[in-house]
């Protein structure tokens, strides 16, 4: 495992369902990695954005800390934020799939359900003969198509 995945998933392990918010000192976490700081920054960045569905403070010097909060939203709403906010007229698959983790990690969809919609919005499902900008407005509507559906069955349970 890399050094970033054993980060991420320490990180992660500290929070719960029922504490979605973690208070760490970089100096700290870099020392007990046995790393430098600015590793610890780059996972924050790639792996704790809000693209991920979390948010960093961070306050520096003496007392500095970092805080990391998972924001948590019921199921349909998250959805919506998807689809309002997250996705535009077009998306990368690189961010497709960034999404459909998200929904994974906070249960929204099943492992085979993630699969199948990774599936969907694939290079290879999308391997025709035009540009990529069109390519990503495709797979944005794709998106928003599997996401309202997912919504509409999220406000029926």
């Amino acid at each position: 495992m890399r050094l970033s995945d054993s980060i991420e998933s320490f990180i992660k392990e500290m929070m719960t369902q029922e504490e979605p918010e973690v208070e760490l000192k970089r100096n700290e976490l870099a020392e007990y990695f046995n790393c430098a700081p600015s590793q610890i920054n780059y996972v924050l960045a790639t792996r704790f954005s809000p693209d991920h569905g979390y948010v960093t403070e961070s306050r520096r010097g003496g007392g500095g800390y970092i805080r990391i909060v998972r924001v948590v939203r019921p199921g349909a709403q998250q959805i919506l934020y998807l689809l309002n906010e997250r996705i535009g007229s077009s998306i990368t698959e690189t961010e497709a799939v960034r999404l459909i983790i998200q929904l994974r990690e906070q249960g929204l969809v099943t492992e085979n359900e993630a699969a199948i919609m990774a599936a969907a919005v694939s290079a290879q499902a999308l391997a025709v003969p035009v540009t990529e900008g069109i390519k990503d407005a495709i797979r944005a509507r794709e998106m928003r198509t599997m996401l309202t559906a997912l919504s509409a069955r999220k406000r029926d349970e």
